[in-house]
């Protein structure tokens, strides 16, 4: 078996989630999971002129386009036009060669080696080499989250010019998996020279081998990102973020739009092409508009996360009793405004991906609806008076909405709190700071399997710190396949409920909207831009 076959094999484990996009099939409703019709290269029009610039009304302002140092969303949606990776996922999440193009796995699942793509040109003009993906892949282990978390003790080494080698400490069932994801912290592929100059901060700059390359970023105003005229697609048919990749477009501007109505405003008089996360409260407004196209897809799980550094939430039991104590269903209704709009849901994983990850463990503690009982639990875990500080950001509706629900529920458990709202920059820089928060009402974006979910991280807000994690971590990862690795699922969920590192509220989905001229905007883990054209 090649490890192209063996890597197939184990992705196939995967939930198969569908794209959805402007003028490219319909979108999903009542929490059902995404109706798929996926456009292949050679079944999409091509009647379009192409060309021109795409304007993308965005809600939220990245801290960095570099992935290694951030896990915000904005970032992996805007810069996966920039930076790709050695491999990547169909629209089924089977694992599918990007910049590798072919690899193979030894016998006792400790080295994969993966054959690279020739002729692949980075944006300043340089040629792709394993020198390139040793130093990326190298400082993703290191830097980034995900790297630490799934591949401690390995590296990579440039076998020769078109050859990198992945020895790890011992087999890891999420390896490819990790390879493959294209969400916060996804593995981008850059040139070993920046990779050398980077700090803490990110790159210096902006340089890697997607469809597009960055030109501009004017803060609080848009990033401008350019059709790149070397670049070597794919020859498979294009297929969720595998297969052949074009800029049919010259030019990406995301416009940065935190306001609903300025969004809206914009996309009613032509000023915007598609606009990302539209306000739920306008999308009646936009759907009696003939020349507009509405498509919802998976957001993510709105999470409230405890700063379990200092203060009262260090306490498990304080943070059992906030659990007892909310009504998930108001949350969630306050946030997305329908019922079609979100899932209620007490896996760990979301909704549409409970044919893979699915426990009834916990499910008697979720959504308990009981502030009376919050109120008594709450005084046991030495709660006396003090005022708890909340932060959200109004960048992300969902996130702000639900956070004043929440909120006014917390009042009704007793607790004296103050609400604080920030821009998604400062929230990003904020949250790190164990002394600036007590909750905070966060977004999760979807994660391919459980182990990698932000809340399990040391590192991460919040600082998750359990041994008893450690040990489940180990053993799900240590695991030969994800389906001997699904075993472990039933204990993490346990330890879910009683560790309680967040609250899970529920599940969300986000809307776009675009211009019916607009042709095959797709989303997975975040809207694709490539592959689209304007009439």
């Amino acid at each position: 078996m090649t490890g192209w076959q063996a890597a197939k094999k184990v992705s196939a484990l995967f939930l198969a989630l569908s794209l959805v996009g402007c003028s490219a099939g319909t979108g999903q409703n009542e929490g059902a999971a995404p109706e798929t019709k996926t456009e292949t290269a050679q079944e999409a029009k091509t009647e379009t002129k192409g060309g021109g610039e795409l304007k993308i009304a965005y809600q939220a302002q990245p801290p960095t386009l570099d992935p290694y140092v951030t896990t915000s969303q904005a970032t992996a949606t805007i810069g996966r036009n920039v930076f790709e990776t050695l491999v990547t996922v169909d629209s089924q999440y089977q694992i599918q060669p990007m910049l590798a193009d072919s690899w193979e796995q030894s016998e006792d699942g400790k080295t994969i080696t993966f054959h690279l793509r020739k002729g692949v040109k980075f944006h300043n003009g340089k040629e792709l080499t394993a020198d390139d993906v040793a130093a990326s892949m190298n400082r993703w282990i290191t830097a980034s989250s995900s790297g630490k978390d799934h591949f401690k003790g390995a590296s990579f080494e440039a076998k020769d010019a078109e050859t990198a080698v992945l020895h790890l400490e011992k087999p890891t069932s999420t390896a490819l998996p990790m390879l493959g994801y294209a969400g916060g912290n996804y593995p981008a592929i850059m040139p070993k020279e920046l990779i050398e100059s980077a700090d803490k901060k990110g790159v210096k700059e902006y340089v890697g081998t997607g469809p597009f390359q960055f030109k501009e970023w004017k803060q609080d105003q848009y990033i401008l990102l350019a059709k790149f005229p070397d670049y070597q697609p794919r020859s498979e048919a294009a297929d969720g973020l595998a297969g052949k990749r074009e800029a049919l477009v010259d030019e990406l501007r995301f416009i940065f739009t935190p306001d609903a109505s300025t969004q809206v405003a914009g996309l009613l008089s032509g000023e915007y092409d598609v606009a990302s996360d539209v306000s739920y409260d306008n999308v009646e407004q936009l759907e009696s508009n003939p020349d507009m196209e509405i498509k919802t897809s998976p957001t993510g799980m709105l999470n409230i996360y405890f700063n379990k550094r200092k203060g009262l939430f260090a306490n498990a039991a304080a943070r059992q009793a906030v659990g007892a104590g909310i009504d998930a269903q108001a949350i969630l209704t306050a946030a997305y405004t329908d019922q079609k709009y979100y899932e209620l849901n007490h896996n760990m994983m979301m909704y549409y991906q409970t044919g893979q990850w699915s426990s009834e463990a916990g499910k008697d503690k979720y959504n308990q609806n009981n502030p009376e009982k919050a109120k008594e639990m709450l005084k046991e875990a030495g709660y006396q008076g003090q005022e708890i500080k909340i932060v959200t950001s109004r960048d992300y509706e969902d996130m702000y909405n639900g956070a004043v629900a929440f909120q006014q529920q917390m009042e009704k458990m007793g607790v004296k709190t103050k609400l604080e709202v920030y821009d998604w920059p400062t929230f990003t820089d904020l949250r790190e700071d164990e002394n600036k928060f007590d909750i905070l009402v966060i977004t999760n974006t979807p994660k391919p399997e459980p182990s990698s979910l932000a809340f399990m991280r040391k590192d991460f807000t919040g600082w998750t710190d359990s041994p008893e994690l450690d040990k489940l971590l180990a053993e799900f990862r240590g695991a030969p396949t994800l389906e001997q690795a699904r075993a472990v699922y039933d204990d993490l969920q346990k330890w879910f409920y009683e560790y309680v590192p967040v609250v899970k509220i529920g599940d969300g989905n986000s809307i776009l909207a675009c211009q019916k001229s607009v042709k095959n905007v797709q989303w997975l883990d975040g809207n694709i831009f490539w592959n689209v054209s304007k009439e």
